[in-house]
């Protein structure tokens, strides 16, 4: 995960545990292409019909929040390029704001939102996936392909089998319908495996494949290897989906959950293998801050880890030194055991070194 990325994460999980007492907490959205001037327009309006709420506290909380926002939008004198969204409301009797404004992904809603929590999803459709993957799913009358990065699944494609039904004449007859129906099955399972190697391997390239459908279907797909080596060889599960639809791309991430939850924490977990095993056996690792700092001031890291429970100022700190030195920093989550162990034994800062310092 990049340290930028933590960090916007880290702002996001603050917001998201935000709760108001009511519908107090206020979201505003603003694409690149809105005028602020009408997004004033609205919060001085909303401001005004909040002076007919019954409620003393709620009356007086919104609008404090609309007085918050007020101020903050004096700041711009137009929609920066990547747009803008505000956050503020009262939380445990202080009222809290943030903004975004700089986005890596340009905000792609209009939204004004007053509720008991935040809504992120604006935020959120920026942040970078570290890992992408390919979604195919077949059933005999339809083929649908689509991408899952992050938490959004993105349809690419969708085919409409010519393959006829099942014949019921018998003879020979039946035995050319058959040789039909299976050229016709073969040339529609081709056309689904060259739209996946077009649509999985162009950038960016697909960390995994999983595949869906009906279950007869799909098996015929995936033992007749269709699919181009580097997709096949990266198949990480394949699950029952009745329609090749953008709903049952939605249905196949449910079911592969479990393994794409196992997938990307892969990396984090073979870096602590690795680093306690070098630990274990006396290899070239440093840990804790001092033996950790004197590596970097070395030149000696290869991969950094550090935990996500360390200050972000400061991961951001030590990942702008190790990549300047052209190594790696990797964060390690504190929810998994392993990342729990390193965060408390070794107040989750350590390395894997290129080269021992003596």
């Amino acid at each position: 995960m990049q340290t930028t990325e933590y960090e916007l994460r880290d702002r996001i999980d603050q917001l998201t545990n935000y709760r108001g007492e009511g519908t107090e907490l206020i979201t505003v959205a603003v694409p690149p292409d809105k005028s602020l001037h009408a997004v004033r327009e609205r919060i001085d309006r909303e401001y005004a019909q909040a002076a007919n709420i019954k409620s003393d506290q709620t009356r007086t909380h919104v609008q404090d929040a609309l007085g918050r926002i007020r101020r903050l939008l004096q700041a711009y004198e137009e929609t920066p390029p990547s747009g803008l969204v505000i956050y503020a409301g009262v939380v445990d009797s202080e009222l809290q704001d943030a903004v975004f404004d700089d986005l890596d992904v340009p905000v792609d809603v209009s939204l004004y939102r007053c509720a008991a929590e935040f809504e992120t999803a604006p935020v959120e459709q920026a942040l970078t996936p570290s890992e992408v993957y390919g979604l195919v799913i077949l059933e005999r009358g339809r083929a649908a392909l689509g991408r899952l990065a992050g938490e959004r699944i993105v349809s690419s494609r969708t085919f409409e089998s010519q393959v006829m039904g099942k014949s019921r004449a018998g003879g020979q007859s039946a035995q050319r319908f058959e040789r039909e129906r299976d050229r016709q099955k073969h040339e529609f399972f081709e056309q689904v495996a060259d739209a996946a190697e077009q649509t999985f391997l162009d950038e960016p390239t697909v960390d995994g494949v999983i595949l869906g459908g009906t279950t007869i279907t799909v098996d015929e797909f995936q033992q007749g290897d269709y699919l181009h080596h580097e997709l096949r060889d990266h198949i990480l599960g394949v699950y029952p989906i009745e329609y090749a639809t953008k709903q049952g791309l939605s249905q196949l991430v449910e079911r592969a959950d479990d393994v794409l939850s196992d997938v990307e924490r892969r990396r984090e977990r073979e870096a602590l293998d690795r680093f306690f095993t070098a630990l274990g056996q006396g290899g070239d690792v440093a840990y804790g801050a001092d033996e950790t700092q004197t590596a970097l001031e070395y030149g000696a890291v290869d991969v950094l880890l550090v935990s996500d429970g360390r200050p972000p100022a400061e991961i951001r700190e030590l990942e702008e030194v190790t990549t300047d030195q052209g190594g790696e920093c990797l964060v390690v989550s504190t929810d998994t055991d392993r990342g729990a162990q390193f965060d408390t034994a070794f107040g989750g800062l350590g390395a894997l070194l290129r080269f021992r310092i003596n």
